[in-house]
């Protein structure tokens, strides 16, 4: 363990022993300070001095407490040099948790949301809401259960979320389906997952982004096209189920939309399967999901066959002649793969595949129950204006050095929207980065 993460645990354990403690102490005070308050009422005898004690203030004895004596007859309190009277008076208010959403959140005071709805020519702002909103879509009363009534404090929610992951239950992971059970150096973690100069931007199409990060994304985008064997990458994507998604559209825009069937293998990951299938009817495509040597394409309408590479179960086959019929036939081949099974396994591009899809989870990135997860896609020249997202590349600036842009830009927000060629792609740029860091 790094000296980093022992610091960060020693303040861990210091917060949670200085909140309980502020806890104990709050309920003492209150506790003491209202029995001083029914003692007074029933005319007890107290260690408090005489004084009217309203419902929203009390009394406050500590400054003045070591200067006060009791008289010797048991029932009078003189005080030394001092007014036998002199108290110091705190809000019930002071004396309630601090860390409450209400009190922290950064919002409209009440009177400026008075003179918002003055302006608007009403009262108040709930004269303006029951003016607006009709009463037919509206409840009666918005009641939870419980603790959740009148909400939580920060302490309280961080307790009961505690609580709930608690309940959870962690099983092994085998491999397959595209998620595996990682391991993030110290030093990547705390200098870039923890870093928050990798906060700001999360897209890469900010104008004012750092020469740093298109650094980080171009290395990104090199490692892909190393371990791929394509020339292209974009500077990735929100995962690998959208990923393949994407690829389906592209093979279906290179072919001008005139074949309309997308052949899946079954032995591609399920959660991929199923996006396909619920991207392919805005296109009005036909996904078929049948075993890899069932693929068949006398039907003339394939445009498109998505593969695993390795399978969802883990096997790795040997797809090269499975490309070369597929492009007999004019079919274009999709390959889903993983990043480090690369590493050792013979590049897709060596096969001939047309685009390789697939996601960077394995590269540090936990599994956090599905995402979020970059993902990458890679395809030839020839196709480069049909790819999703954003390609960096290497330019030169006003003075004649080096310098890195965003070379490609096909979303909607850069071009008209009917040339775009994603709506749904956004690029997982910390993820990305983490990535690099790790390899």
């Amino acid at each position: 363990m790094s000296l980093y993460s022992l610091s960060d645990l020693h303040l861990f354990f210091f917060g949670l022993v200085m909140e309980r403690a502020r806890r104990l102490a709050y309920r003492g005070i209150v506790k003491r300070l209202v029995n001083e308050t029914k003692r007074h009422r029933n005319g007890e005898s107290s260690l408090l001095p005489t004084t009217t004690v309203t419902p929203s203030r009390y009394v406050s004895s500590v400054s003045s407490f070591l200067h006060r004596r009791r008289d010797v007859s048991g029932s009078a309190f003189t005080t030394s040099g001092r007014n036998q009277h002199q108290t110091r008076s705190i809000s019930v208010d002071a004396l309630k948790p601090s860390d409450t959403f209400p009190r922290r959140h950064n919002s409209a005071t009440p009177d400026e949301q008075a003179q918002m709805a003055n302006y608007c020519g009403f009262d108040n702002l709930n004269t303006l809401i029951d003016s607006t909103v009709p009463k037919s879509i509206r409840l009666d009363s918005m009641k939870f259960s419980g603790i959740f009534d009148e909400g939580l404090t920060e302490s309280q929610m961080i307790e009961h979320m505690s609580d709930l992951a608690s309940k959870n239950k962690v099983f092994k992971s085998f491999i397959g389906m595209g998620y595996y059970n990682t391991h993030v150096p110290p030093v990547i973690l705390r200098n870039i997952m923890e870093n928050p100069a990798w906060y700001t931007q999360y897209t890469p199409y900010q104008a004012e982004i750092s020469q740093g990060r298109l650094e980080s994304l171009l290395n990104y985008q090199t490692v892909i096209t190393d371990l791929t064997g394509l020339p292209m990458s974009n500077a990735s994507l929100l995962d690998e189920g959208t990923a393949a998604a994407e690829a389906m559209a592209m093979c279906n825009n290179i072919l001008k939309g005139k074949k309309k069937t997308f052949v899946i293998a079954s032995n591609c990951h399920p959660q991929t399967i199923d996006v396909c299938k619920t991207r392919a009817d805005g296109f009005d495509l036909k996904v078929v999901t049948v075993d890899i040597k069932d693929v068949d394409y006398s039907s003339g309408d394939v445009c498109g066959v998505l593969v695993q590479y390795p399978g969802t179960e883990g096997e790795v086959l040997d797809y090269g002649e499975f490309v070369k019929n597929a492009h007999a036939n004019g079919v274009k081949v999709v390959m889903a793969t993983d990043l480090l099974a690369l590493t050792m396994l013979k590049p897709p591009g060596e096969f001939g595949a047309d685009i390789v899809v697939g996601s960077g989870q394995r590269f540090g990135v936990p599994m956090g129950y599905g995402g979020p997860h970059a993902a990458f896609l890679a395809t030839s020249q020839e196709y480069k204006r049909m790819m999703p997202g954003r390609i960096i590349g290497v330019s030169v600036d006003s003075s004649g050095k080096q310098a890195l842009r965003m070379a490609m830009q096909t979303r909607e927000q850069h071009i008209r929207r009917d040339k775009a060629t994603s709506n749904i792609c956004t690029a997982q740029v910390k993820m990305a980065s983490n990535s690099i860091g790790f390899m």
